[in-house]
């Protein structure tokens, strides 16, 4: 069955960094673009960072840019989302998702929460 299973939340203090990653299993992991989305309390959810199939390609929301990296290995099945300079406002549930740009076919991970908090 398809999975996709975040870990690395928590709590961290401003301007610490914390490295979140999504590992996945029961689909071609490599076709996949991949996707983290964050949703805090009483907001919408918010694309953060996008990443191609073959990790060549990546975007970011401008309120994360240069403070945040995904990157991925194909090898692995995973995803990671490498986060420093952290701020409060990054505090939310993080999302990983998966999508096949063609059918629009996508997966979604059970989200892992990130507090940041002194």
């Amino acid at each position: 069955q398809v999975q996709l299973v975040e870990s690395g939340g928590g709590l961290v203090q401003p301007g610490g960094s914390l490295r979140l990653s999504c590992a996945a299993s029961g689909f071609t992991f490599s076709t996949y673009g991949m996707r983290w989305y964050r949703q805090a309390p009483g907001k919408e959810r918010e694309l953060v960072a996008t990443i191609s199939s073959d990790g060549r390609s990546t975007g970011y929301v401008a309120s994360v840019n240069g403070r945040f990296t995904i990157s991925r290995n194909n090898a692995e099945n995973t995803v990671y989302l490498q986060m420093s300079s952290l701020k409060h406002e990054d505090t939310a549930v993080y999302y990983c998702n998966a999508v096949y740009f063609r059918t629009k076919n996508e997966y979604w991970g059970q989200g892992t929460q990130v507090t940041v908090s002194s």
